[in-house]
């Protein structure tokens, strides 16, 4: 692939916790990839708790083969499958094999004005990845960065889906937005008509909020998130 100048680059990504794991506890980790289409491949994870077997979190990914060189996608040859299938499961399997899981839920765009922002944020030099550009891993943190305190106090991160729309390299400055997300069967709570979060009326403890990251030079949409969060445990 280097030779190519071929790399892989997240397109998606989505997580699920179950239970935060304690001090002193032992997890194991469970990791696979498999073909996904013509230009991509995925990745699943579970996580398990040693002592008990208990699942406490599963995670899927997809990623997108680019040409370093050109900035396009491109389709995976055979030649590159052939480095990396010999470690893919014989049989297809699934972390979220349920049918309609929200993994596969899309994520609407968050729009204008927004109730929650942080402006101005920039990568550091441990945010990039070998090829110059903010890893996945970032983006998360820039998400949390515009979440109200008041859910950040009292709540857990339970679920959170991400997808990756466009590259952002070293130099760029970005804005994360954040805004209650409004589902079928929920109510909003706030005070004096604002919008504080939104839950389900089957679950009261249960928040969720719509996310959008942006250059701030221009807008363009960097990427496009959606997250749910839970009480904590007392």
């Amino acid at each position: 692939m280097r030779k190519l100048h071929l790399i892989w680059v997240t397109a998606r990504m989505h997580i699920e916790v179950y239970k935060y794991p304690a001090w002193s506890d032992v997890i194991e980790i469970e990791t696979w990839c498999q073909n996904e289409g013509r230009i991509g491949t995925r990745r699943d994870w579970i996580l398990k708790d040693v002592a008990t077997g208990e699942v406490i979190g599963r995670a899927t990914s997809k990623w997108v083969m680019m040409n370093e060189d050109t900035r396009r996608l491109q389709k995976v040859s055979d030649d590159v499958k052939e480095e990396y299938l010999v470690f893919c499961p014989r049989e297809p399997r699934l972390a979220f094999p349920e049918e309609n899981n929200k993994s596969l839920k899309k994520i609407s765009k968050l729009e204008d004005p927004v109730q929650y922002s942080r402006l101005g944020l920039m990568p550091r030099r441990a945010d990039l990845d070998m090829n110059q550009h903010v890893n996945n891993v970032t983006y998360i943190g820039w998400v949390l960065e515009s979440m109200p305190e008041e859910i950040i106090d009292t709540h857990e991160l339970q679920t959170i889906t991400l997808d990756y729309r466009r590259e952002c390299q070293r130099d760029d400055v970005v804005d994360s937005l954040t805004g209650p997300e409004l589902v079928e069967g929920s109510k909003i709570h706030g005070t004096n008509g604002s919008a504080t979060a939104i839950t389900r009326e089957d679950d009261l403890d249960c928040h969720q909020f719509l996310h959008l990251l942006r250059l701030s030079s221009d807008g363009q949409e960097i990427n496009r998130g959606r997250t749910e969060w839970r009480k904590k445990p007392t």
